[in-house]
């Protein structure tokens, strides 16, 4: 009897399917289309891998985010070819600039069509190339495994970003084997011989401030910045995307820096002699604050992607690598107290300008205020949408844990933060996640209510509804002489809608009505959204 031989020999659907699950995937975001039915096919036999459908290709990027920022793990997103593949360009964009991992699967029309006009084919590797670490096309079922390999420790290695894997048609019904590749190690080195350096210009300095970037959040460095700072009595500042990253109840905390940031954060750099920058990107909203050389005259730039340093200012020391790393190598060998300068600085925070109020109506930082007095002890992640409602999150609620704020920081997209809750929600299997949006950029994934409520995800949405595009309009005021052109939106009943797709809401008009509306959206593990009415002519 001859003996029977078996092989690995696989279909290119099963090999993705297989390879995802090698490389750790259980949870993939998309939106099913005719090129990649085979690997939908694969998915519908497989109970490992979870699809999560979403209602438009560019939430589903947007939500594979929200899972990577509060995972860890690289997000993945199945699309289609041709508008399917053009709706992730977006979110793509998204996460290239503010530095989280996605692997971005697109499907395209068979290896014989590509460049010839084919039906819903385009050339998304070329579109995405600017705006991804790198990317791939598949048209050889030989070249899938390695490829997605590679891919992952692309999107993880250094920092961090979206991939996009384009997938021949052809390369799903042909057959290889499958090797059961693993991701290799990753090698970060980080410059330590720079140690001494630092150190030297630390001891020096009398009035040191420490700037936290995303990059600290990136590092999963949060305890050691909290060692350093406590343990010399250094005051520590944020950009927008590294809140969190320090405690913002902690009495060293001065607040967040640039344009919209505090006058203690701001204040506090111009007055110090030495900065200490924790991968932090000093772009235009920051600089524009400091225009007679404040921060470069004396500053340490940390970051583990060289392309960043000196790349906007000309740092006194530039240091390459992880931030981590550098930290506690740095702990191990650093030994001074800076308290008299600490305590000096605290009578800056007595300068910050509160909020007033511009008429009797419900205003945006009443809600802002009510919202974090109400869920502080939740340790609760909250999300952004961008315009006025983000700048009030980012000042009113005080973040306390690493990842507990998202939002879209350098591209500053609007309909990022509701479909980012979702993931983020999903990520922490199921627990509730606030977001926080404005009338306009609600409508720019409201679809989204359809997904909340099919998976059962407690996002509480919370609208502060002012019936204009509030950023846009706030500009208008002062560039443009009150022309409001184009920014008072028509909403529709918010309320109405929420109902509509099965998720309970309520409507709150004055500040009296906000614990009870807090106490009933609270009140179940279900989606529910708040449509708060404010002042309109809020200025932030």
């Amino acid at each position: 009897m001859a003996m029977q031989v078996t092989t690995n020999t696989l279909t290119g659907a099963r090999i993705l399917t297989e390879t995802l699950k090698n490389l750790g995937v259980d949870t993939i975001f998309g939106y099913p289309g005719g090129i990649v039915l085979k690997v939908y096919d694969e998915l519908f036999a497989d109970s490992e891998i979870k699809h999560v459908l979403s209602r438009h290709e560019q939430a589903s990027v947007h939500q594979a985010e929200g899972y990577a920022r509060t995972s860890g793990k690289p997000g993945v997103v199945l699309v289609t070819s041709g508008p399917g593949a053009t709706n992730v360009v977006t979110g793509i964009a998204n996460a290239y600039l503010d530095g989280y991992p996605l692997v971005v699967l697109t499907g395209q029309v068979s290896k014989e069509l590509i460049g010839k006009d084919a039906f819903q084919e385009v050339n998304i590797v070329d579109m995405t190339r600017s705006c991804t670490k790198k990317t791939y096309q598949v048209t050889d079922v030989r070249d899938l495994e390695k490829t997605l390999v590679d891919a992952f420790y692309t999107a993880l290695s250094g920092k961090k970003g979206p991939v996009l894997v384009d997938l021949a048609k052809n390369i799903f019904t042909e057959t290889t084997e499958l090797e059961g590749l693993k991701l290799p190690a990753f090698e970060n080195r980080s410059e330590l011989e720079k140690i001494p350096r630092i150190l030297s210009l630390l001891n020096a300095a009398e009035r040191p401030v420490i700037v936290a970037g995303g990059g600290v959040l990136h590092s999963n460095a949060s305890a050691e910045l909290k060692s350093l700072a406590c343990g010399l009595s250094i005051p520590v500042v944020s950009t927008m995307m590294g809140l969190g990253a320090f405690p913002q109840s902690d009495k060293l905390y001065f607040g967040m820096i640039g344009l919209f940031g505090s006058y203690s954060a701001n204040q506090i750099l111009r007055e110090s002699d030495l900065i200490i920058s924790l991968g932090a990107r000093f772009n235009d909203r920051i600089s524009c604050c400091f225009p007679n050389g404040e921060i470069e005259r004396n500053l340490i730039q940390i970051d583990i992607n060289d392309h960043e340093i000196f790349r906007t200012l000309n740092a006194r020391l530039g240091v390459k690598g992880d931030i981590k790393e550098i930290l506690s190598d740095l702990l191990e060998k650093v030994s001074k107290d800076f308290s008299d300068w600490a305590q000096e600085a605290q009578a800056l925070k007595a300068r910050n300008k509160l909020p007033a109020k511009k008429s009797e109506k419900l205003h945006s930082f009443e809600v802002i205020d009510a919202i974090y007095n109400f869920t502080k002890n939740m340790g609760i992640t909250v999300t952004t949408e961008v315009g006025q409602h983000q700048l009030w999150c980012a000042k009113g609620y005080k973040f306390n844990y690493p990842g507990q704020f998202i939002t879209s920081g350098g591209l500053g997209t609007m309909g990022f933060g509701f479909p980012a809750a979702l993931g983020a929600s999903i990520a922490q299997n199921g627990a509730p996640v606030i977001c926080v949006t404005g009338d306009g950029s609600l409508q720019m994934n409201i679809q989204e209510l359809s997904t909340c409520v099919e998976y059962d995800l407690p996002v509480k949405i919370f609208v502060l509804n002012n019936g204009y595009l509030g950023m846009v309009r706030q500009l208008q005021e002062k560039l443009c002489g009150k022309r409001y052109s184009q920014t008072q939106i028509h909403n529709p009943d918010f309320v109405g809608v929420a109902k509509a797709y099965g998720v309970d809401a309520v409507r709150v008009e004055k500040a009296e009505e906000i614990p009870a509306a807090l106490e009933k959206c609270f009140a179940s593990n279900a989606p529910f959204l708040i449509d708060f009415v404010v002042e309109p002519m809020e200025v932030v």
